[in-house]
């Protein structure tokens, strides 16, 4: 994916089944978060000093990148394999700014980079499933 075929995407972009799925994924993960997870899993968890396996404590970090990822595929891309190639670099991308904390005065938390990868490895598995060959038809 080059600049020149993002200016392309953004000129002719319209709805289709492709970015109304990958939307709703997005939103779905982003409301999950911030509707669910935030207000009620993680503090319950907390006030019960319940082992979730760091789940509350990554929270944010993996739903967020599946909403970062399925949020952006459905407005930049407009094909699988674009859309492969920018779950990969977003991925990337996270788990980089992740890294860069102390330069924001903030210590690694190399929990939140592995929730990453893993949120990235599930989101490339959930896109593989519903725009893998023989799935739904991906326009062109």
């Amino acid at each position: 994916m080059t600049i020149k075929d993002l200016k392309k995407e953004i000129v002719a972009w319209r709805f289709t089944k492709y970015k109304i799925i990958n939307l709703t994924i997005g939103i779905c993960a982003l409301l999950i978060y911030e509707f669910v997870g935030r207000p009620y899993y993680r503090p319950y968890i907390y006030s019960h000093k319940i082992y979730d396996f760091h789940i509350a404590d990554t929270l944010g970090n993996s739903l967020g990148t599946i909403a970062t990822i399925f949020i952006l595929v459905s407005l930049l891309t407009r094909g699988a394999t674009n859309g492969i190639f920018l779950i990969k670099i977003i991925t990337f991308s996270v788990a980089l700014y992740e890294i860069g904390h102390p330069l924001l005065g903030k210590p690694i938390d190399i929990l939140d980079i592995i929730a990453t990868i893993l949120a990235g490895v599930l989101s490339f598995l959930i896109f593989h499933s519903l725009f893998g060959k023989k799935r739904l038809p991906v326009p062109k």
